[in-house]
């Protein structure tokens, strides 16, 4: 009997939030180090980070601070990057910053996981995850918007 679209829906948000409360965390700042499968096409990298981007300028403005990202080299960090430039970030991958600017680590983590793709968006305040559908046009949400505040 197959499963239907509504139990498939469920089991990725559970499945996202134990994605989102199991993981690892690396440095003084508790954010995991930023990963993301380099076979993802850039359609579905460049829909995903423009979605999750979006988000996250309801909760980290643009205007907040300069985001240092890390990214990996996969199609999805680059897309992140471009993403968070295009809503306005001011964005860090290696150099160093003026003493008095306010930094917000960002760190990303995209894993495949039963025919979708979970993606988290993480810094030292918030952590966003979602699950999305991947076609071969793009990707498209396939649950809600996972928020988990800190401190």
């Amino acid at each position: 009997m197959p499963v239907s679209r509504s139990f498939r829906s469920l089991a990725a948000a559970v499945t996202l939030a134990v994605f989102l409360s199991g993981c690892q965390s690396i440095g003084s700042r508790g954010l995991v180090a930023s990963k993301a499968p380099a076979d993802i096409s850039g359609p579905a990298a460049t829909s995903i980070a423009g979605d999750m981007v979006s988000r996250l300028a309801e909760h980290v403005g643009p205007g907040t601070g300069t985001i240092a990202l890390k990214p990996d080299g996969s199609p999805f960090g680059q897309a992140l990057e471009a993403a968070l430039k295009g809503w306005g970030y001011a964005v860090v991958t290696d150099q160093t910053t003026d003493s008095g600017t306010a930094i917000v680590p960002l760190a990303y983590v995209v894993e495949p996981f039963e025919g979708q793709v979970l993606a988290r968006l993480s810094t030292s305040g918030v952590e966003l995850g979602r699950a999305y559908e991947v076609t071969t046009t793009g990707a498209s949400p396939a649950s809600p918007l996972s928020v988990m505040r800190r401190g």
